[in-house]
């Protein structure tokens, strides 16, 4: 069985507490996009599961990627056979756009078809909160509200049809305990929600920008080029440090890509 583990980017995101468990409680809204891993899932060959990665691989031991993590989290439930997984890293890592967490949510929706185990999305979306606040989203890969931690998921009508989106990941990573440390929780006048019903998206914003923008000055300057370029809305996504641009114009798109080659991960595809 071979999938295709998605990107997401956040558009807006609103921190807005810190919680006694030292988690923040957010409000954002995540979107698929088309940047994809490659994962392979096949009965193992012997009587234990393994992990092999290839590309972009993290910086972590095998037996921590959330892959691994995913597998466990699903066979805790009830025994299930072992599996040789297969992961080719695409998108990049501390980015902000959730490549583990969606190759985590993939395993879970894989394993549950491959060994026809019968468990609903809501299953699996339990299964995933408790491998990382992403994953649960990934269930479902559609446009949602995210409040909680991220995994209190709400379904939203946005179009994107109009749009085209460009993502630039720099030779910069930020971790997400970084991300934190600098931002001041507060709810926002307007509640993002709103923002979005109203199409209001050029009034959004991310919470974590102006800490991390002042000490990676080039992510804000790689946003304003963004704007320069054409876009009618850019940020940067979740915590960090891959920053898109959405335009209405394919050409003008592609031409903003092509400016920002020079960088290690640039996306250009319809949203």
């Amino acid at each position: 069985m071979i999938l295709f583990p998605n990107a997401k980017i956040n558009l807006g995101l609103n921190i807005t507490e810190r919680r006694t468990d030292g988690y923040h409680n957010i409000e954002s809204m995540f979107l698929p996009v088309k940047w994809k891993d490659v994962l392979e899932i096949v009965p193992s060959r012997d009587v234990r599961t393994h992990l092999t990665v290839y590309g972009n691989k993290p910086d972590c031991p095998v037996e921590k990627n959330l892959v691994m993590k995913a597998y466990n989290a699903l066979s805790a439930l009830a025994p299930i056979p072992p599996a040789d997984i297969y992961l080719e890293k695409i998108i990049p890592d501390g980015a902000g756009l959730g490549g583990g967490s969606s190759d985590a949510a993939f395993t879970l929706k894989g394993l549950n078809e491959l060994f026809e185990l019968g468990y609903t999305d809501y299953d699996l979306a339990k299964v995933a909160s408790t491998i990382g606040a992403d994953c649960t989203f990934f269930i479902y890969n559609r446009p949602m509200i995210a409040t909680g931690i991220g995994t209190e998921l709400s379904e939203v009508d946005f179009d994107c049809t109009p749009y085209y989106i460009v993502i630039v990941k720099p030779d910069v990573s930020v971790s997400t305990k970084e991300a934190y440390a600098g931002v001041a929780p507060a709810s926002w006048e307007t509640p993002l929600s709103t923002l979005i019903y109203e199409n209001k998206i050029d009034d959004l914003k991310n919470d974590f920008e102006a800490s991390i923008f002042t000490k990676y000055p080039a992510l804000g300057e790689l946003k304003q080029r963004l704007f320069d370029s054409g876009a009618v809305y850019a940020s940067m996504s979740g915590s960090g440090s891959a920053v898109y641009g959405l335009f209405t114009d394919k050409i003008t798109a592609e031409c903003a890509a092509k400016s920002l080659q020079a960088y290690p991960y640039v996306f250009v595809d319809k949203l």
